[in-house]
């Protein structure tokens, strides 16, 4: 993989769910400025953070997905915005045919300044009645550490799998829309619908 950016030294991290983690990797992979994007499980204890315990629902983990990137080519507030666009914010605990907490709309902080960020985007989007009912997206807080990788066969899903019906009728129509609303921001070489 090429690292697309400036100064790999002064990367920051994003960290998102919004259902599951297939669809959100697949979209964010796709942007310029952003260097990696792995999928795990945030919000919960490392000893059931494995795919079968998040499952259950019962673990305080949603599946999520930490986004490496350089902020001289992609600012967090871009991140946002594509995050909210590719998923309902306004569902409880479901997205999709997903349902359970670990599906949640969660943006977990690691600073200040990313939790400032992300409320004052959501007063922003409910301001503008952008979605036609309130957002439920929760704000947790986060450090690196609490973020668990998934297992290995989880990475990258969507684009090793594109004949899988789940990523077809839910993973890639995240990633056309990113590519289509967002065709100023594609890595080079990503090709935008015609």
């Amino acid at each position: 993989m090429t690292i697309n950016t400036t100064d790999p030294d002064k990367a920051r991290t994003a960290i998102f769910a919004g259902g599951c983690f297939w669809c959100i990797e697949g979209a964010f992979r796709q942007l310029n400025g952003v260097i990696e994007a792995t999928s795990g499980y945030a919000g919960g204890k490392k000893e059931t953070a494995n795919y079968d315990a998040v499952c259950t629902g019962t673990t305080g983990h949603a599946e999520a997905v930490r986004i490496t990137y350089d902020p001289s080519i992609i600012s967090y507030g871009e991140l946002l915005r594509v995050f909210f666009s590719i998923h309902d914010p306004t569902t409880l605990n479901r997205q999709d045919p997903d349902e359970g907490p670990q599906y949640r709309s969660a943006i977990f902080y690691l600073d200040d300044a990313q939790k400032a960020a992300a409320q004052s985007y959501i007063q922003q989007i409910e301001k503008a009645k952008v979605f036609p009912d309130p957002i439920v997206t929760a704000l947790e807080p986060i450090t690196p550490d609490k973020f668990y990788p998934a297992e290995d066969y989880h990475q990258n899903y969507v684009a090793c799998h594109l004949k899988n019906p789940y990523v077809q009728y839910h993973a890639l129509p995240l990633v056309e829309k990113v590519r289509s609303q967002f065709k100023d921001r594609l890595k080079p070489g990503v090709q935008s619908p015609s």
